[in-house]
């Protein structure tokens, strides 16, 4: 595994192309890993163990050396924290955005569904279809399970057509959890 200390940090060539600075903490959601990189957060992880988070951080990225520095990463999981018990106080992030060309096409889309608002894999799928011809539902499905920046980038929002919860790479609870105050907030902006 990548990950190495602040310490061993300071003994790194100045050849390193790919430092990502990463830290861990709690939400209404679990437990949150969030990765940084110069250029801003490439990844947000969800679930219920940090040490889980860090391998599934270090399989996402592994050419990057991974530096534990929860000062580094404080600021943006405080963010993350009031965002997951709180949606409407938005969430404001620089991002890293990494992927293919189609996976990032398919990402922006899906940032642009609004809070409270919900998307079907295949309305999806028709909106990137201009560009990419051919895209289906499954594409689409692949890649909201790909997606390494949890609620950055809402995938927690695509549904099923039939407006059942499908698949969540973070769980389907914390799906549910997400969509569910999401809508009490769009009923409250309506009332």
């Amino acid at each position: 595994m990548n990950l190495i200390t602040s310490e061993a940090a300071l003994r790194l060539p100045n050849t390193a192309t790919d430092v990502l600075f990463f830290g861990v903490g709690d939400s209404a959601l679990g437990k949150v890993l969030l990765a940084r990189s110069a250029k801003g957060v490439c990844a947000i992880l969800l679930g219920g163990d940090a040490s889980e988070l860090e391998a599934d951080l270090a399989r996402r990225f592994p050419e990057a050396i991974l530096l534990a520095n929860e000062v580094m990463v404080r600021d943006d999981l405080a963010k993350v924290a009031r965002y997951a018990e709180k949606p409407s106080a938005g969430l404001d992030l620089t991002l890293d955005i990494r992927g293919t060309p189609l996976q990032r096409r398919i990402w922006q889309q899906i940032c642009a569904i609004p809070v409270g608002r919900t998307m079907s894999y295949m309305q999806l799928a028709r909106l990137i279809n201009n560009a990419y011809p051919k895209v289906a539902a499954r594409v689409v499905a692949n890649a909201c399970a790909a997606n390494p920046i949890a609620l950055a980038v809402p995938c927690h929002r695509v549904i099923r057509t039939d407006g059942e919860l499908a698949g969540y790479r973070w769980g389907i609870e914390r799906k549910r959890d997400l969509i569910e105050k999401e809508a009490r907030i769009e009923k409250e902006a309506l009332a």
